[in-house]
């Protein structure tokens, strides 16, 4: 309950205080490209089901169409206003309705995309839902930031963030949800989220 309350209060006001950043950022990725501002894709949420996330478009417009697979540091498909966007977070920032409608909240798992893929090393494609740890993630609401989110660079393969999301779903409590929304906060002020490292 504590949780909830949180998300929608803080959500909310982080909806109303953020407006004028909407519009800037709207105009900044208009200016660039022409495409469209906003982003839906399907995430696997809540006990599997699947919800409509939003996120302002940092990618080219036709990024979606090539199978889904996580971006990586030098990914070409990212534009030059979603680098900065995805640097300092601001491109998860139309998610706050989502964790206001209740299908995120502020803290918890990272919410993949259904059939998403792990491109390995030798060019091996490996569906995410066969990585063991896959279908524990979804006891719990997907989160903006966790622990995974936080401590686990880009480039961290997919089993080891699921053992992360794994301890958060065995120790999620209010007070780790405040400690990792503090510290991304933290992140996201210095503009680091894309070259994070394991010790912030």
């Amino acid at each position: 309950m504590l949780k909830r309350a949180f998300d929608v209060l803080v959500s909310g006001i982080g909806l109303v205080v953020s407006a004028p950043l909407w519009l800037l950022i709207g105009a900044a990725i208009t200016l660039e490209d022409r495409g469209p501002i906003l982003f839906a894709q399907d995430r696997v949420g809540l006990g599997g089901s699947t919800f409509r996330a939003l996120k302002f478009r940092s990618m080219v417009p036709d990024a979606s169409r090539l199978p889904p697979r996580q971006a990586d540091e030098d990914d070409p498909r990212i534009t030059r206003v979603g680098r900065w966007l995805r640097a300092t977070a601001m491109d998860e920032l139309p998610q706050l309705y989502n964790i206001f409608r209740g299908d995120m909240s502020f803290v918890g798992p990272r919410p993949l995309m259904p059939g998403e893929i792990e491109v390995r090393g030798a060019g091996e494609l490996v569906r995410l839902d066969a990585i063991p740890g896959y279908a524990a993630r979804h006891s719990v609401r997907p989160g903006l930031t966790g622990l995974s989110q936080v401590y686990a660079p880009r480039d961290t393969p997919r089993a080891r963030k699921f053992r992360l999301d794994a301890i958060y779903v065995r120790n999620a409590s209010f007070c780790l949800d405040m400690f990792l929304v503090a510290v991304s906060f933290w992140i996201t002020f210095r503009g680091r989220w894309e070259v994070r490292a394991r010790k912030l």
